[in-house]
């Protein structure tokens, strides 16, 4: 009987070791499928060549720089080919200032914090719950055999360990995995897209508010020039050769132009405020005095537009995007098939607190349950359906991202090309203004021509010139606009990778 009892035990553990190990090894092979659709990139129409690139024989060729694959295209600091000091002290407090980037900055750890909480579902999850309780009955209770009541005393103290994993059969947690990465990388790409956004719109700001700077300028220079030929004006009828009229004429204009010279400060107040902003300071907190405007705009390395899809962040947020939505039809469509689930419980329990914790008092238990839905009148096929539909939106939203990149690089190549001519013909305006004005007064001055004349002249040349200072602030708009349509200083390259975002980062400290 001792030996039956003795193959009775063993047969029993034997099973169970064997029960065991089959179930390891199913859940081992089934580990390894993943019902989700395998990503792929899809293709995008991309041309050769920029059409509104100059070739190198037009005399516009030297604004540009065909970038070669040796060469190192826009890099880091863009905003430094303006050599300018002031541009680059206001750019670099961006980075560290800007609310904006520091938004973006956390929206980016944050992400990067739900990658690892999705990849804690690969692992068990083990809880403990010690309880000791003691407890008294009473003794006016009658004991139906005895006919007697007596009180007594119980005490029950456990120490439970609890396991409980669900292995990731079909491929779902895996999905969630890569579809939180993938968002990750979504939150990365638009963190460098706000940051390249923020410093061309300081670029942009800056150069305007240098505008109105060489406008006021301008005005003041005009408005010099207009006193004297009131003087001459007044002069002129004190010795009664001209009239009250050409007084009052020249008085209106200089007037006039006086007034228009104060509204400049209007804009120039507007822009150096939203710098301010750009750079986290309240705008009662800054200044920033009077300059020149750049004459000239950089010579800007181009590259070829297929390089543009490595070098554009809201492109790369974009292919991030297809590669979320792909992974959800795959969580989707785990929906699908059974769930398992394993347990585990271990620990002591016992009556008295000296044998708490002897190995007599050890308690376990293990098990292991599967669930899977019969039915749920097509919410599941419904659901694939709308991830499906999810995936083929984002798809085209990458190639209208594409496209619409495209076409903002065309544009300011386009512009650039068009007002470097346009500066070359108004500044042959300004000049043939000047003549004009030149001779209108030396024949008002000998008294063949009136005042009137001088007027219309001073009025020709004035808005030339105001135009031609337009002109070169729309030149150097358009230069920052294009840096920024291809992508600044960034590449793909930057963008960490789904494994690096699940790792727990440093985070910087936070701006002053």
């Amino acid at each position: 009987m001792e030996y039956l009892r003795s193959r009775k035990k063993t047969g029993h553990w034997g099973g169970r070791f064997r029960a065991a190990t089959a179930l390891f090894v199913c859940v081992a092979l089934l580990g390894g499928c993943n019902v989700g659709p395998k990503y792929h990139r899809p293709d995008v129409a991309t041309p050769t060549a920029y059409k509104e690139l100059p070739a190198a024989s037009a005399p516009e060729a030297s604004i540009f720089k065909v970038a070669q694959p040796s060469d190192s295209a826009i890099r880091g600091k863009w905003w430094e080919m303006y050599n300018d000091p002031e541009l680059n002290k206001l750019e670099d407090q961006v980075d560290t200032a800007n609310q904006s980037i520091i938004a973006a900055v956390d929206n980016f750890f944050a992400a990067r914090a739900i990658v690892r909480e999705a990849r804690a579902q690969y692992f068990p999850t083990f809880t403990t719950d010690p309880n000791a309780t003691e407890t008294r009955t009473s003794g006016n209770l009658v004991n139906s055999n005895t006919g007697t009541g007596s009180s007594h005393t119980l005490a029950i103290y456990t120490l439970p360990f609890d396991g409980t994993w669900v292995p990731d059969l079909w491929g779902r947690v895996r999905n969630t995995v890569r579809e939180q990465a993938a968002a990750a990388q979504v939150s990365g790409a638009d963190l460098e897209n706000t940051r390249l956004t923020m410093h061309a719109e300081l670029a942009v700001d800056y150069f305007e508010l240098r505008t109105q700077d060489a406008l006021q300028t301008l005005l003041d220079s005009t408005v010099a020039a207009y006193q004297d030929s009131l003087n001459l004006t007044q002069a002129l009828y004190d010795t009664g050769i001209d009239s009250q009229e050409s007084v009052y004429q020249a008085k209106t204009q200089l007037e006039t132009t006086q007034a228009e010279d104060i509204g400049v400060g209007n804009l120039r107040a507007q822009f150096e405020h939203a710098i301010a902003v750009l750079i986290g300071q309240p705008p009662a907190n800054f200044s920033l005095p009077p300059g020149t405007l750049a004459t000239n705009a950089p010579v800007i390395p181009v590259g070829v537009p297929s390089e543009l899809l490595q070098r554009r962040p809201d492109i790369a947020a974009a292919e991030r995007t297809m590669a979320e939505t792909n992974a959800q039809i795959g969580i989707a469509r785990a929906a699908y098939y059974p769930t398992l689930t394993l347990t585990g419980q271990g620990g002591f329990e016992a009556n008295k607190l000296v044998k708490w914790l002897d190995w007599s008092s050890r308690i376990w238990s293990v098990g292991a349950s599967m669930s899977e839905t019969l039915f749920d009148a097509g919410l599941r096929r419904a659901t694939v359906q709308q991830f499906v539909a999810q995936f083929d939106a984002s798809v085209a939203n990458y190639r209208q991202t594409v496209l619409t990149a495209f076409q903002q690089v065309e544009d300011n190549l386009a512009a650039l090309r068009i007002l470097n001519q346009q500066i070359q013909q108004q500044d042959v305006a300004v000049k043939s203004a000047q003549h004009t004005l030149d001779l209108a007064v030396d024949r008002y001055r000998t008294g063949i021509d009136p005042y009137l004349n001088v007027i219309t002249a001073q009025t020709a040349l004035l808005a030339d010139e105001q135009t031609e200072v337009t002109l070169r602030e729309q030149r150097m708009t358009a230069s920052v606009q294009l840096i920024e349509a291809l992508g600044g200083g960034w590449d793909t390259s930057q963008l960490p990778s789904q494994k690096q975002v699940a790792k727990s980062p440093q985070k910087p400290p936070p701006a002053p």
